[in-house]
């Protein structure tokens, strides 16, 4: 058996950057680590593709190795004669032949494999199954959503041939979970008959038996209550589950050239410390033109600071699209108010498509976060002790919300994120509220609070770094 060590991340960017951190780990305790990425449908050029770009210029130690895309998927990552609306998991279950075959090429090197939730989605553990493959999973997302998706097959199972999408406003209990509203599930969880929730249930039914270990990107302090529900078998009523290691949390830790040459990292060091408003929404996260009109408005009318992350309108799917294109630049002055750019320019910057969101979190200048409660959005944030607001999209990102602000203290809603457009007045308010107020000192308390707190089980001795020397034993 070999030294090397094989990651397939699956889908999306929020996926591949916590596992190219987690990369960096068994780098540090000498193992050899290959990080396997899908290519893009032919012809097609995603935001993951350059995800993958920045992350091997900036790891020059890990290798990268992209699966060639199979000649029967289109363009939108579905099969020439699909019916049905594009799906990413048709094309991650034929990425599992080009997978088998670098397995097989490289097999005697090879110690182990982990992969991220979505493979299970397709069956990928069978590939290692048939190569004799011992198989961990990493869990990019919160422990408390992971003890949710594992409970999930067995509430799905006691309300039978209902979806929880008709079952009303009555709040779930979940191990390990504040109670909330079925309408904080995923949207694809609200229909029972949607193909991408099925292969999600499989997944998490598979992942007792069919793994040998799962890690978890958090730590012990930040969620003892789910860890306890995960470890006392709550979860999986009658079922084992695999041994769950807390090493996080893990976050971008930059090196990218890009990054260094960014401009808005230029203008926070002309800013006032814990000055600056910082909103962006992740790599999938988009807005109507509407939309971004009315966070324009709120923005100029709060007198507040702000960094603006805005992102060309996919339009109106109401969901991310991990097969979409690579997007061109927003124009600015077609998508915001007419002056909006001259009247802020003196207090307010907007970014086009991307900033180095973890350099603008840790930076001094920047005093408040508005997300959309992606989990390595909300670590970062965790990690740089800022409070957020908390405007969840898609995924578990309202779970997230309910974390953040319920369990933790260290964020607040923006109210009306669930309806069709949040209105100025609404986001003004909010920005107004978190920088200014005593209750939003109080989250920045908490938020400073919990930092400390990531330091600590990162440091040496501390529980993340304990947890991996634990997994490692496994090996």
């Amino acid at each position: 058996m070999g030294d090397t060590v094989v990651l397939n991340p699956g889908l999306g960017v929020g996926h591949l950057v916590p596992m190219v951190e987690l990369a960096k780990l068994f780098l540090r305790r000498g193992f050899a680590v290959t990080v396997v990425v899908n290519g893009p449908p032919a012809g097609k050029e995603t935001d993951t593709s350059a995800a993958v770009a920045r992350a091997a210029a900036a790891n020059p130690s890990v290798h990268f190795h992209v699966l060639p895309t199979p000649p029967d998927v289109d363009a939108d990552g579905t099969a020439p004669d699909a019916a049905e609306a594009p799906n990413p998991f048709v094309l991650l279950r034929r990425m599992n032949a080009p997978f088998r075959d670098y397995l097989r090429s490289v097999l005697p090197s090879v110690r182990a494999l982990v992969l991220d939730m979505f493979c299970f989605c397709v069956d990928a553990v069978d590939v290692a199954a048939e190569l004799r493959l011992p198989v961990y999973v990493f869990y990019t997302s919160s422990a408390s959503s992971l003890a949710v998706n594992l409970h999930l097959p067995h509430m799905q199972a006691q309300i039978g041939a209902t979806s929880f999408g008709e079952i009303g406003d009555a709040p779930l209990c979940f191990p390990g979970n504040r109670p909330f509203k079925p309408s904080e599930l995923p949207k694809l969880a609200l229909d029972r008959n949607n193909e991408v929730y099925r292969s999600f249930l499989h997944a998490f039914e598979r992942i007792p038996e069919s793994s040998r270990g799962i890690l978890v990107n958090t730590f012990e302090w930040l969620e003892t209550t789910a860890l306890r529900a995960l470890r006392d078998g709550a979860c999986v009523p009658g079922r084992a589950t695999p041994p769950v290691y807390c090493v996080g949390p893990m976050v971008s830790s930059g090196g990218s050239s890009k990054k260094k040459q960014h401009e808005c990292l230029e203008w926070l060091d002309a800013q006032p410390e814990s000055s600056v408003v910082f909103l962006c929404f992740g790599s999938m996260g988009t807005f109507s033109k509407r939309q971004l009109q009315e966070i324009a408005v709120g923005l100029e009318k709060s007198g507040q600071r702000f960094l603006w992350v805005v992102q060309t309108p996919r339009g109106d799917s109401g969901g991310p699209d991990m097969l979409a294109g690579a997007s061109a630049d927003p124009d600015l002055a077609a998508l915001l108010p007419e002056g909006f750019l001259g009247r802020t320019g003196g207090r307010g910057l907007v970014a086009k498509s991307w900033a180095p969101q973890g350099d603008v979190l840790r930076h001094r200048a920047t005093g408040a976060f508005v997300t959309h409660c992606g989990w390595n959005s909300t670590l970062e944030a965790i990690v740089s002790g800022l409070p957020m607001v908390c405007w969840p999209l898609y995924a578990e990102q309202r779970q997230n919300k309910v974390f953040v602000v319920e369990e933790m203290g260290a964020g607040v809603e923006m109210a009306g994120y669930d309806g069709e457009i949040v209105a100025a007045a609404e986001v003004e308010a909010k920005v107004r509220w978190v920088m200014e107020t005593e209750g939003g000192r109080a989250l920045r308390e908490r938020a400073m609070a919990a930092k400390e707190k990531a330091r600590q089980a990162l440091s040496d001795g501390g529980a993340s770094q304990v947890a991996f020397a634990d997994f490692l034993k496994d090996f």
